[in-house]
């Protein structure tokens, strides 16, 4: 018997766990000549906000042992040419499309949320909360639980859809930052974000990024996600997405065995751009060997030693 593949996230339906992470995917269509976007989950877009961003000076990209740097500063084309030119392309695609956001304040998450709210091909918000908040002096509003679970607030009451609140790491406590998000409104999170790091041109003496800093993501901080996504599972009682590092389908198993209701495939896009649909195809196959006849068996089994 086939196993059942379909997920819950709040009111949101999966017909698997596989969904592209915020910024590896594009807008979706991108990767439609690379691979049947109908067999995975969802798409999340890359992140919008309300105008149109240029993005971090070159270069944003430098490759890194098991993993990548990146900082390109949420370049995207604002929300009303989203809206208008890259949504209708999704219109035909059996799949979740999920909306990642990001604002200067918790003002413009709730604007920008309001916004997506009356489109009908968005199914849900990732609402990404690794940005500058430029309210506190630059604070990530993501690291202050309160600053959190403010904007968090905002965009609840902006939309009656899904909302899935994007978590970093970079944070001493990842359970309390979860719990603040969860207990304003959010109805899963996803994580985790890239971690901080940086990686230097010994011959110049400059840093590879050109804001010296980027988020490094890929197979390096799969532990890290791992950990924490673990941590986050026994501490709320919301879904959680698990993102950092998977590879292959044996990866995205890991999460899910961790706790993870669902994945985000992100750098292995870039490495093989149909890698997302080999994560869904092998978390099948899986089930249907160990004859788990739904994915949620799976998830949180975990035995501690």
């Amino acid at each position: 018997m086939t196993a059942d593949l379909s997920v819950r996230i709040g009111a949101l339906r999966l017909k698997n766990p596989v969904l592209t992470a915020s910024g590896t995917f594009g807008y979706g269509t991108e990767y439609a000549d690379y691979a049947d976007l109908s067999k995975l989950g969802g798409i999340v877009t890359k992140t919008v906000t309300l105008e149109p961003r240029d993005g971090n000076p070159m270069p944003r990209l430098a490759e890194t042992p098991a993993g990548m740097l990146n900082s390109i500063g949420l370049a995207n084309v604002g929300v009303e040419r989203f809206i208008a030119d890259k949504l209708p392309a999704l219109e035909g695609l059996d799949a979740a499309v999920i909306v990642n956001v990001a604002g200067n304040t918790a003002d413009e998450y709730g604007a920008l949320t309001e916004r997506v709210e009356s489109c009908p091909r968005v199914d849900a918000v990732e609402v990404n909360v690794s940005c500058p908040n430029v309210e506190q002096g630059g604070l990530v509003f993501g690291t202050d639980p309160k600053t959190l679970a403010r904007v968090v607030g905002k965009v609840r009451r902006a939309t009656k859809k899904p909302i899935i609140v994007k978590l970093t790491p970079n944070v001493t406590d990842i359970a309390q930052m979860a719990k603040s998000a969860a207990d304003a409104g959010a109805d899963a999170l996803s994580l985790i974000n890239t971690l901080v790091g940086m990686a230097v041109d010994i011959e110049t003496r400059r840093p590879l990024i050109g804001r010296t800093f980027g988020g490094l993501s890929g197979p390096a901080i799969k532990p890290v996600a791992l950990a924490m996504v673990y941590k986050v599972f026994k501490a709320v009682s919301v879904p959680v997405i698990g993102i950092g590092g998977i590879t292959d389908w044996k990866d995205a198993i890991e999460f899910l065995i961790a706790g993870a209701a669902a994945v985000q495939v992100g750098t292995w896009n870039f490495v093989d751009p149909g890698g997302a649909v080999k994560a869904a195809l092998g978390i099948q196959d899986y089930c249907d060997r160990k004859n788990i006849l739904a994915i949620g068996e799976l998830v949180g089994t975990l035995v501690e030693s």
